[in-house]
């Protein structure tokens, strides 16, 4: 059995839930899978479709990690597990180091969470917890970098990046919508992410307007919600370009994946807001994976997933000259065209198949 313990599952939604989900769902090509999970509305059907056993613990967030960390001492001493795997370090926090001895367990790190300074009570916290893990898998190398300033054992931490099952096919009703979402703009821009400052939206509106001179038929679909919709939609009409940019908050699977395979160019050059960076950037090996070039930002680990000049261009989010520039050379001679099939090359090795694999090998 494989045990999987995390803070963050579906129903809920957000960036490390899909990626226990992929995990925990890859791991079934390898035996069975239990997941002890936090409690969420309309989990019951979730769990019910799931082919994993997932058990659900409720309760107030700050009592629900000791009944966690109860529940899962307790099956640790009754069960043997083949491996087992935490999606944070408060998730480690309070297992008991015995249960942990005996068999191969990991501890996911994805950026923020363990960006506390050297010194910090978190900082402290956190170090204990990791002393008593085998593995720590950072998501990208810049990742790891991260880990060891913040005193984590080099020599413990591996890089093994998060995985996707795209690309999975297009329905037709999808297809045709997103179709008239485009219409026959060019170039068909998009960008799927929260709308947060560190995703740098407010400077891609402005450089939309910078290029309408260049390309009066361009257009931007801007998928997701966050705290930033109120100002980012002031800001598009403050800048008049009401027809170029369409927000869509609210999209299910079906119309995302036909959207970013309508498109031309997957835009998120994200930058490093207060202490959250982009660890990775699963959505640009999303991208990739339906033939289409990214243009990323230069901070964080997104150049582990874009190859610089050979699936996109990594470009400085806080300046606008530079997210200008890196589109007009994107498109320039077509070169965005070589570059999205070198891009679905390169995405094929985050499958999950590939990248579960590397996790057993480690054991």
């Amino acid at each position: 059995m494989f045990v999987v313990i995390t803070r963050n599952f579906p129903p809920d939604i957000g960036g490390i839930q899909i990626l226990m989900e992929g995990l925990s769902n890859g791991l079934t090509n390898h035996g069975p899978v239990k997941v002890f999970a936090d409690e969420y509305p309309n989990c019951d059907n979730y769990d019910q479709n799931s082919n994993l056993e997932i058990q659900r613990i409720s309760g107030f967030k700050i009592f629900r990690k000791f009944r966690k960390a109860y529940a899962v001492n307790e099956y640790l001493k009754n069960n043997n597990a083949r491996a087992i795997f935490f999606d944070h370090w408060k998730s480690l926090e309070h297992i008991d180091t015995k249960h942990l001895n005996n068999f191969p367990n990991f501890c996911l790190i994805h950026s923020k969470e363990i960006n506390h300074p050297l010194g910090s009570s978190l900082n402290a916290r956190m170090n204990k917890s990791f002393e008593k893990t085998k593995f720590i898998i950072a998501n990208s190398n810049y990742t790891k970098e991260l880990a060891v300033r913040m005193g984590l054992a080099k020599n413990k931490i591996h890089v093994i990046h998060p995985g996707t099952d795209y690309p999975i096919p297009i329905n037709e009703d999808s297809k045709l919508k997103a179709v008239d979402i485009f219409n026959s703009a060019f170039p068909k821009i998009i960008t799927i992410a929260r709308l947060d400052k560190r995703k740098s939206h407010q400077n891609i509106l402005m450089t939309i307007k910078n290029l309408m001179p260049i390309y009066p038929d361009i257009k931007y679909v801007c998928v997701g919600d966050g705290e930033e919709k109120k100002n980012l939609e002031g800001l598009r009409k403050q800048l008049e370009i009401e027809k170029q940019v369409i927000f869509l908050p609210r999209t299910d699977e079906n119309l995302k994946i036909a959207l970013l395979n309508e498109c031309d160019l997957y835009l998120m050059p994200s930058v490093i807001y207060k202490k959250s960076v982009e660890g990775f950037g699963i959505s640009f090996i999303e991208a990739g994976s339906y033939g289409k070039a990214s243009i990323g930002g230069k901070d964080g680990g997104q150049a582990d997933a874009i190859e610089e000049g050979n699936t996109g261009f990594l470009c400085d989010g806080n300046d606008l000259n530079s997210i200008y520039e890196t589109i007009l050379k994107l498109f320039q001679n077509d070169r965005y065209k070589i570059l999205g099939l070198q891009a679905k090359e390169f995405s094929k090795k985050f499958r999950w198949e590939a990248i579960v694999k590397q996790y057993l090998n480690l054991i």
